[in-house]
């Protein structure tokens, strides 16, 4: 399950590179394609590693989500979300976020397994059974097109001839060979021949499999399917360019009908091949090369530069959320203790030692006495009281003098803390432990926390920073004991 929801993160984050990329493609739908091509590459970085280096300049700082780790890793699914009261993911966008979150069902008391649990069990499960689908499909693909090449003719070199296909293209991983069609005239073979060793070249013979390895994987996102697609269609322009710079702008209308009377004759290879070129996009790829002109130096030299920055911006995690600046030590009140706090989070209010643990990692309010703890686990809103006294030496304290906001404070930490907990209680009594006036009761509940917050305060407990973020925002707070907020 873990795995699981691994890939599902990463297939986040890619979503949003895809998108960044299509809008960029588009804007640069005059240039030569090979910088379109090269673009894709942030995306399938982003696919196969979950982990990234922090810049200022990342596209993903636009991404508005606080659910990340310190560790490089965009997380908009908690790993910890079938362990979660109240399972919440952050997409990024707030809409969708609600309406994923609205319709995610919270976790049942009574139950040994939490709801969020299976869906995630079943979610993994048909992840690994549509991967194993798409591999065996891939395989039986390959092994198809061994089978119709192995009666194929030498021609010389890596090329080799067989009417057992109507298009050309490349196949192997180690020792790539050429396979062509009989029947080729002479004039459409130098074309074809040379688009094919363009492809060997630049290893596309090894990218496009790898690329379609990293769709199985992520196939149940539309956009990689989508992203797969228009990359396969960059790269063949983008070879189809390279033919036309290596043999000059006047093969383009012969050229353009070779690669039609191809498509005419076509018949079909398995469909979703990743071993196969120029098999689609005729039409397409016909309407570039007419139009092709190659870019002077300083326009290329412009286009590199452009693509290196977007290549950067893509990849890279957003500063502020990998390397945020470092909190100044004014604004942290000393009296918090981070290491017995990120120690003693717990999922259950129940487990006492873990709720004692947080309450010693906490500031304590001047003139009172800690006089114990009283546990609500039996029954919904599952509660904690804390119990003071006033001091003796402060028995005339006025009930005025009494600092709120430490309450206050602690409390949104603590239902940040523990995860099933919903109201925090803080109970003051005079010295004796009598009720004769001088008592008073705070309140605050995960309800007021989170709509202070706009967000659920479960997601600052991830890590010591995000908490330290937590705990900076509270320190710029001023409470109002009338209604709990600032």
């Amino acid at each position: 399950m873990n795995l699981f929801l691994v890939i599902l993160n990463m297939s986040i984050t890619a979503s949003y590179v895809a998108i960044a990329v299509i809008m960029v493609r588009f804007l640069l739908r005059r240039a030569p394609k090979i910088f379109s091509y090269i673009l894709w590459a942030a995306v399938a970085i982003r696919l196969f590693t979950h982990i990234s280096f922090s810049s200022s300049f990342s596209i993903l700082g636009l991404v508005k989500s606080r659910n990340k780790t310190g560790t490089g890793f965009m997380e908009f699914v908690p790993q910890e979300i079938g362990m979660q009261k109240n399972p919440v993911v952050d997409t990024g966008i707030k809409g969708i976020s609600h309406f994923i979150n609205s319709s995610l069902p919270m976790a049942t008391q009574v139950a040994s397994v939490n709801p969020m649990q299976i869906i995630v069990w079943i979610g993994s499960i048909i992840w690994i059974t549509g991967v194993a689908i798409l591999l065996l499909f891939s395989i039986l693909s390959y092994l198809k097109i061994v089978v119709k090449v192995r009666t194929a003719t030498l021609v010389k070199d890596n090329i080799f001839e067989t009417d057992q296909i109507d298009t050309p293209f490349v196949c192997g991983f180690l020792n790539p060979k050429i396979y062509i069609p009989t029947g080729m005239s002479d004039h459409e073979l130098s074309y074809i021949l040379l688009h094919e060793q363009i492809h060997i070249m630049r290893l596309d013979y090894l990218i496009k499999p790898f690329a379609f390895m990293l769709l199985i994987i992520h196939w149940f996102n539309p956009l990689m399917w989508l992203s797969y697609a228009l990359m396969s269609k960059d790269m063949e322009m983008s070879c189809d360019e390279s033919v036309v710079n290596k043999m000059g702008q006047k093969i383009k209308r012969s050229y353009s009908t070779s690669l039609l009377t191809l498509s005419v004759n076509k018949k079909s290879l398995l469909a979703g091949s990743p071993l196969s070129f120029g098999e689609s996009n005729v039409k397409a790829r016909i309407r570039n090369i007419l139009t092709y002109r190659q870019p002077s130096k300083k326009m290329i030299a412009a286009y590199m530069l452009v693509i290196a920055v977007l290549v950067v911006g893509c990849t890279a995690n957003p500063k502020s959320l990998q390397q945020s600046p470092q909190i100044s030590s004014q604004s942290i009140n000393s009296e918090y203790f981070m290491d017995k706090l990120m120690k003693n989070k717990t999922l259950y209010v129940g487990n006492a030692s873990k709720v004692g643990g947080l309450t010693s990692g906490m500031p304590q309010p001047k003139g009172l006495e800690w006089n114990g703890m009283a546990l609500q686990t039996t029954a919904q809103p599952y509660g904690v009281t804390f119990n003071y006294k006033i001091n003796d030496s402060n028995y005339g304290v006025k009930e005025r003098e009494i600092n709120s906001e430490v309450f206050y404070r602690n409390s949104i930490l603590l239902l940040s803390l523990i995860d099933n907990v919903d109201i925090i209680t803080y109970s003051i009594v005079d010295s004796l432990g009598q009720n004769n006036g001088k008592d008073k009761t705070f309140t605050f509940t995960r309800e007021q926390a989170d709509k202070l917050f706009g967000e659920d305060v479960r997601r600052y407990a991830k890590d010591e920073k995000s908490l330290r973020q937590l705990i900076d925002r509270l320190d710029k707070m001023h409470f109002s004991e009338t209604n709990n907020t600032p």
